[in-house]
C-alpha cells in the first residue's frame, strides 16, 4: 500500500475535469488533479523512493514496492521548455517525502496561457501487472504539501 501525499497547496479536483484527455481519461493512470494555490513555490516529493524521470515541469518517483507516481506541474507545460521552472533533483536522486522537487510560479504558468492545475497520477500500473485500485481520494478539499491525496491499495 502506498499512501501519495499533496506535494502543494490547493484544491483537490478529478481528473475527469481537466480538459486535458491524456490526464483526465486516465490514459496515463489514475490519480487526482490539484487546482494549486496562485503564489511562487516549491512542489514536494508525494512518496519516498527514486527519482526515475524528470523534466523541469514533472517528476516521476518510483516507491519501494516498484510503484511509479508522477507529478505533473501544469497541463501543457512541456511547451514552455523548461521557462518558469527549477528542477531541484536529479534522477537515480532519492527522496523523502516532503523533500523539495520542482521550484515555479503558477502565475507565469498562465501568464504563458498555459493551465496551471497541477496532476498527481499511478503511472500505467496495469503494464507492470499492479493494482490501480485507488482509496481515501480527497478530491473537493483543499490540501496543504504533505495532506494525504489517496492511498494505492
Amino acid at each position: 500500500m502506498t499512501v501519495v501525499t499533496a506535494p502543494l497547496a490547493g484544491r483537490v479536483i478529478p481528473l475527469a475535469d481537466i480538459g486535458d484527455p491524456v490526464f483526465s481519461r486516465g490514459l496515463v493512470g489514475p490519480g487526482v488533479a490539484i487546482d494549486p494555490a496562485r503564489a511562487p513555490g516549491v512542489a514536494v516529493a508525494p512518496v519516498d523512493g527514486t527519482v526515475a524521470w524528470t523534466r523541469p515541469h514533472a517528476v516521476v518517483i518510483v516507491d519501494g514496492a516498484g510503484r511509479g507516481v508522477l507529478t505533473h506541474l501544469g497541463i501543457d507545460t512541456v511547451e514552455l521548455a523548461g521557462e518558469g521552472f527549477e528542477l531541484l533533483v536529479g534522477k537515480g536522486e532519492m527522496v523523502t517525502r516532503g523533500q523539495p522537487l520542482i521550484g515555479w510560479d503558477p502565475v507565469g504558468v498562465e501568464a504563458a496561457g498555459k493551465s496551471a492545475v497541477c496532476v498527481v497520477v499511478m503511472l500505467a500500473a496495469e503494464v507492470i501487472g499492479q493494482d490501480q485500485e485507488l482509496a481515501g481520494v480527497c478530491e473537493g478539499a483543499d490540501v496543504t504539501p504533505g495532506d494525504s491525496l489517496f492511498v494505492w491499495a
